[in-house]
């Protein structure tokens, strides 16, 4: 059932179509009009409601969030001298491009190019457009022309591809542009520029990291000079960064695409001009929009910031190719999710998210039913204090026996009619002024089937950007460390979750070394992860065999390690530009809680400072600066002598963690390849001093992870790459014979495959021990080894009979115990040779060992090395490598390049 329309709907619609502002008078009428409609110019998209799909039948084009590159051609940018609906308007890109003698689309260029993305200067005397240009006929997709910015100033009315030069301009997709208060450019890009000269500084073959979805090219924020020149790259997520705002403090706000393992969202992140200071804004916990009782997935994309400070936001329907929004409002600054304040006294009970436009109920929303408030696609705030905005706006229609009628022309029987059906969008542009709640007519679509989308006046702003320069090497980034394209990352406690204290002692007693011994401290060691980029199907072809047992962590690389010191701090180097992600360690080297749902960037010379951990379910706030409790850890209570009933040879300054302390004495520690803490805290007058640990990959029998050779001399292009059947299939083939000294005779043989394999060392069938086989043959999936199939998938029972290795069957049973026996269609018992009931059979299922949730979600692998029958059998060394490879995913292969040896 379609509601009826509301009378009140049916008084606003009237009203704006009747023109009641006395300002649509055009300039020369001689009254009091409006200064934007007299003074400032207007620019707006107007594009094709349908395109044609690959059946030639027409269809609404498609604007995925998470393919910005979408190519919908049929666009046209056009401008007008002022925003009265009588002002003519000029095609700025009718003859942009020529047509080909081999292009068959016609000769109307507006059907052949695709537009987007406009941005206005703040002294509003030019601005920024993105424009796809049109298709090669019978080039491949990788041939086909870029996005790329191009610029309009009013002095010279010239529409100007912003890089000159081709072979820059086509090396990559470039969008969303905005001016920066220094005269530089900010955007968003697929190129990728840093990114790809890192992958070849790693040892890697250069190429195009795609999104963590596998399906696009993955976007970063990039800068540039006013010219075009100097393109650097700002952030390096492995999924999508872009819309960047340059906001009136000036720093700049942006969509992530958070997409690590199996997170989906897209949030709100904020950073300086020069990407330092990276970190999340708003969002997290804000993926559902309750409006009127129903529940929306949201995604916090394209942001705008009002002149009240706050974030407009336009929600987008589930659908691609719906064209209406939702236009929100976002407070950033006291919160950072819709119901999670800052100040929780300040703000308790108040949400960070409120319809814009509901005080004069406007209700603007995704349902294809009659609307009175018509259908809403694009808002421009005007950058001052006015409280106007330019809408693309269908207003509403219906279409009755092939007419169209406005809503507000439908007779008192005509508005109960539930059958109504809202007409063909038609979305014009109208000035709305929201103090006064009058609208006035812009612009019309040239002719049917066309909208007007995007739209801005050329104005300039109220609130000017504050300059914010970049950080200086030498002064804000350290030298050394910029010098080094490394950083630095500082955690004051890994034991303070959003501000609460979780050990169990309190950690100014559990640093005590007179208190607590090193062992009794739960969290050792510190692991860094990196993210590899996968490469697009043209590159390489990545099977998800490659991944193994699950793709949900794609594949990754350890970066390194670091001992946790008794506070729980850590200070260490990090590569810089490079997406990590942290885990805390055990004793044994795996990893306690969950894994980090955030990729970490900090710049070259930059040092991350971060109070703690943060639990995946807790809404508190997390890794922005302004919203942190105060750390569990105050440091130092004085300065000058050591911490309590610790060594001499350490002195802290007041308010120093541990790590920082250390620093001053040491140096900033790299991290290393291998797990080995010494103590250096313990005083051995006061309490005894902690064994030593070392899990070393030189103490391995079996081939290190590739790359671990690197460490000998620390680079921030040092990674640690791990195969299963490169590095870890060779441990079970390993000799584990011991053999008598004296006589060389054989006492045992602890190799793996002795005992987990089908055929014993005189080729006699036998049943693999613990139903695991551990062979280095193919298995039924050929792309596997038998052993990792056994380890990861669940198997079914095996036995010996009449001395072959066979499938083990035994009897259904009822819930009661009773046999269960075979019986025909019509119910009755099969009886067998011997006239007697045939019992139904089924096998015996076998649970898998090992899981890619890590090594603590595999305890059934390492409980056996805890019984006696096992206990020595693997190293300590190889029993960290093994569990630093299933904490990180379990992964069959850690690389997209492997190369069978």
């Amino acid at each position: 059932m379609k509601p009826k329309i509301s009378c009140s709907g049916f008084l606003l619609v009237f009203f704006l179509l009747t023109g009641c502002n006395s300002g649509t008078s055009d300039s020369g009428s001689g009254s009091k009009s409006d200064p934007v409609l007299v003074e400032y110019p207007v620019v707006y998209i107007e594009r094709n409601l349908f395109i044609n799909n690959e059946d030639d039948e027409p269809e609404m084009a498609s604007f995925s969030l998470t393919d910005p590159v979408a190519f919908n051609p049929g666009a046209n940018l056009l401008i007008k001298d002022n925003a009265f609906a009588e002002s003519p308007a000029i095609s700025l890109t009718h003859e942009l491009f020529p047509i080909l003698d081999n292009d068959e689309s016609g000769t109307n260029q507006d059907n052949r190019i695709d537009i987007r993305d406009i941005s206005v200067s703040e002294d509003g005397q030019e601005f920024l457009v993105s424009i796809r240009a049109p298709e090669l006929p019978g080039a491949d997709e990788n041939e086909q022309p870029k996005w790329n910015i191009w610029h309009y100033a009013q002095s010279t009315n010239k529409l100007e591809r912003l890089i000159i030069d081709d072979n820059i301009a086509e090396q990559g997709d470039d969008l969303m542009a905005s001016f920066l208060p220094d005269g530089r450019i900010i955007f968003a890009s697929n190129r990728q520029r840093l990114s790809k000269a890192i992958l070849l500084d790693e040892g890697k073959s250069q190429y195009q990291g795609q999104n963590e979805r596998q399906d696009t090219a993955t976007f970063n924020i990039h800068v540039m000079q006013a010219d075009g020149s100097s393109i650097k790259q700002l952030t390096y997520n492995l999924s999508h960064d872009f819309y960047p705002l340059v906001l009136q403090n000036g720093k700049i706000l942006y969509s992530r695409w958070d997409a690590m393992g199996g997170v989906n969202k897209i949030n709100l992140y904020q950073m300086h001009p020069d990407g330092t200071e990276n970190q999340l804004v708003f969002g997290w916990h804000s993926q559902q929009l309750n409006i009127e009782d129903e529940n929306f997935e949201i995604s916090l994309v394209k942001p705008q910031q009002l002149p009240s400070g706050d974030i407009l936001l336009m929600l987008s329907a589930d659908s691609d190719n719906t064209y209406q929004k939702r236009p929100v409002t976002i407070n950033i600054t006291d919160f950072i999710d819709e119901e999670q304040p800052i100040d929780i006294n300040a703000f308790a009970g108040d949400s960070a998210i409120s319809t814009l436009f509901a005080s004069h109920d406007f209700n603007y929303n995704f349902s294809d039913e009659l609307n009175s408030a018509g259908r809403l696609s694009h808002i421009y705030p005007l950058p001052d204090a006015s409280d106007r905005y330019l809408l693309s706006l269908d207003l509403c229609r219906v279409e009755i026996d092939e007419r169209i009628l406005a809503c507000s022309q439908l007779t008192d029987e005509q508005k109960q009619d539930e059958t109504l059906v809202a007409a063909t969008p038609a979305y014009e542009l109208w000035l709305y002024n929201q103090t006064k709640n009058t609208q006035q007519l812009v612009a019309s679509p040239s002719s049917e089937n066309v909208m007007l989308t995007e739209a801005a006046i050329l104005q300039a702003s109220d609130f000017n950007d504050e300059f914010i320069a970049d950080k200086i090497v030498g002064n804000q980034l350290d030298t050394e460390l910029f010098n080094q394209q490394a950083g630095a990352i500082h955690i004051r406690s890994v034991y303070d979750f959003s501000g609460v204290d979780t050990t169990e002692q309190g950690i100014h007693q559990l640093k005590d070394p007179s208190q607590f011994t090193a062992a009794q401290r739960p969290a050792r060691f510190i692991r860094v992860l990196r993210g590899v980029p996968m490469p697009s199907d043209e590159v390489r072809e990545v099977l998800n065999t490659d991944f193994g047992r699950s793709n949900q962590q794609l594949m990754r690389e350890i970066i390194g390690y670091s001992p946790i010191q008794p506070d729980g701090s850590v200070k260490v180097k990090v590569p810089a530009n490079v997406p990590f992600a942290l885990s805390v360690l055990d004793v044994n080297g795996q990893r306690i809680g969950g894994r980090h749902r955030q990729w970490i960037t900090v710049k070259a010379g930059e040092t991350l400072e971060c109070n703690g951990c943060h639990t995946a379910n807790s809404t508190a706030p997390h890794g922005r600066g302004d919203a942190e409790p105060l750390s569990i850890n105050s440091g130092a209570v004085s300065g000058g002598v050591p911490y309590p009933n610790t060594s001499d040879t350490i002195i802290p300054d007041m308010g120093q963690t541990m790590a920082e302390a250390l620093e001053q004495v040491l140096g900033l520690p790299e991290l290393s390849r291998d797990l080995v803490f010494q103590d250096i805290w313990s005083d051995s007058a006061l309490s005894p001093v902690n064994d030593s640990i070392e899990y070393l990959y030189s103490l391995l029998a079996t081939p290190a992870p590739s790359g671990s050779e690197c460490f000998d001399n620390w680079l921030a292009y040092c990674r640690l790459q791990i195969n299963y059947e490169e590095h870890i299939a060779p441990l079970w083939q390993l000799s584990r014979q011991i053999v008598d000294e004296v006589t060389s005779e054989l006492v045992k043989d602890n190799t793996c495959v002795s005992c987990h394999q089908p055929l014993d060392s005189d080729s006699i069938a036998q049943v693999p021990a613990g139903q695991l086989d551990l062979s280095a043959i193919p298995s039924d999936q050929p792309a596997h080894l038998v052993s990792y199939r056994e380890l990861f998938f669940n198997d079914i029972e095996q036995e010996i009979i009449d001395g072959i290795l066979t499938t083990k069957l035994v009897e259904v049973t009822d819930e009661n115990g009773n046999v269960i026996f075979e019986i025909d269609n019509e119910g009755e018992l099969i009886l067998g040779d011997d006239n007697m009931p045939i019992p139904q059979l089924t096998t015996v299922p076998v649970a898998r060992v090992m899981s890619s949730g890590g090594a603590r979600a595999s305890n059934r692998f390492f409980d056996v090395f805890e019984r006696d029958d096992h206990k020595n059998m693997l190293s300590p060394s190889e029993l960290k490598l093994l569990s630093e490879w299933l904490d990180i995913g379990g992964q069959y292969y850690n690389t997209p390049f492997y190369q069978q040896p």
